[in-house]
């Protein structure tokens, strides 16, 4: 087959050679996250707004912006992006430490991670989960280079683990680039050396913070303290094991009415499987595999090594984000801060999720053109 290059793709021909099947999915996962936070945040919204609609508007609004940048980087040559890989990252590594100006940013929930910026609140960790993977990305386009990433991984780590407390994004962010590290050809053997500096890392991030190591107790008894420590994750399990395997219906949670904290971002699946129990978690939970599966069928279809690098990195970041969620909401790890992707109420987390679908689509199409 003639090979055409990649910069001269046209609009006409990417739309012809997109990934319809990944789209269609993450359609149907933002439908499915707007109908869920409209039914999860009703009652709140009510309450503090006065106006039931308020979190369905607000995420509305944070959709159509990101579909519009879905729709941008689609067309978008990723290879761009190895230029502005260095920058970008910079631009995020200073919204991280914006958070500490006093004025800009503000705290909830026992971790200090939010940018208030007029009407807008967006969350940097959010965003330099993606800033990060095209930095790493860039990095290893040729040779694996150990000292920039473990320096980069352990800075970052600091800032959103030890200044923000925000554990559950650190988490993520350390995962996600563990994986591009060892998929960009590290040696096998330095595995070794990481697992124990990782597990006394997750210790001391836990023992610093009494926050930390309560959210930690109630992960090993989730109804050792039903009204103190292990109230949210009790609640949220009784949420779950109420839906039964069809629900109790759209709208008919029981939970929601101010038992669940945080029940629109981080705790939203709990409302899910509340209402529309195992069937219906099942269903969300198929669409979230069916993403990850997609893209790591377009991570096997590059043979660019940095398309490659930055399509396996976004596909690790969506899926780890995904599990460490959804395995808090059944108590197989600790309560994390993070949200479901596509699902959770949030403005930040929605645009930069929908931006790596729009490059993970680009990188599908100029890879089918040159195959």
């Amino acid at each position: 087959m003639k090979r055409v290059s990649s910069t001269n793709l046209s609009r006409k021909k990417v739309t012809q050679l997109v990934d319809y099947q990944l789209l269609f999915c993450v359609v149907g996962l933002l439908i499915f996250g707007l109908i869920m936070v409209y039914d999860a945040a009703v009652v709140q919204a009510f309450k503090d707004y006065g106006d039931k609609y308020y979190y369905i508007k607000q995420q509305l609004v944070w959709m159509i912006l990101g579909i519009f940048t879905l729709g941008f980087f689609t067309f978008f040559n990723y290879q761009f992006l190895r230029k502005l890989a260095l920058p970008l990252f910079i631009f995020s590594l200073i919204l991280l430490l914006a958070v500490f100006v006093p004025g800009l940013g503000f705290s909830a929930g026992g971790a200090h991670r939010w940018l208030n910026l007029g009407s807008v609140n967006i969350q940097p960790a959010e965003i330099i989960k993606l800033t990060s993977i095209i930095f790493f990305a860039s990095l290893f386009d040729k040779k694996v280079k150990t000292f920039p990433f473990f320096s980069v991984v352990f800075l970052v780590s600091f800032i959103i683990g030890f200044l923000q407390k925000d554990l559950g994004s650190t988490a993520v962010f350390f995962l996600t680039s563990v994986f591009i590290y060892f998929f960009a050809g590290a040696p096998v053997q330095y595995l070794l050396g990481l697992i124990p500096v990782s597990i006394i890392g997750f210790l001391v991030f836990v023992l610093s913070s009494s926050y930390r190591k309560n959210r930690v107790l109630a992960f090993l008894d989730p109804f050792a303290d039903p009204q103190g420590y292990s109230y949210h994750i009790s609640q949220v399990l009784i949420a779950i094991g109420s839906g039964g395997f069809t629900g109790l219906g759209i709208g008919q949670s029981r939970q929601k009415f101010e038992y669940i904290p945080e029940v629109t971002t981080d705790s939203i699946f709990a409302v899910v499987g509340e209402e529309l129990g195992f069937l219906g978690s099942l269903f969300l939970i198929s669409l979230f595999i069916f993403l990850i599966y997609k893209g790591f069928k377009i991570t096997q279809s590059c043979n660019e090594p940095f398309g490659r690098l930055l399509a396996f990195g976004l596909t690790c970041w969506l899926g780890i984000q995904t599990i460490v969620n959804l395995g808090a909401m059944v108590s197989l790890f600790p309560l994390t801060g993070v949200p479901l992707p596509f699902i959770s109420y949030g403005g930040s987390a929605l645009l930069v999720n929908l931006m790596a679908v729009g490059i993970l689509l680009n990188i599908s199409s100029r890879s089918k053109l040159v195959q």
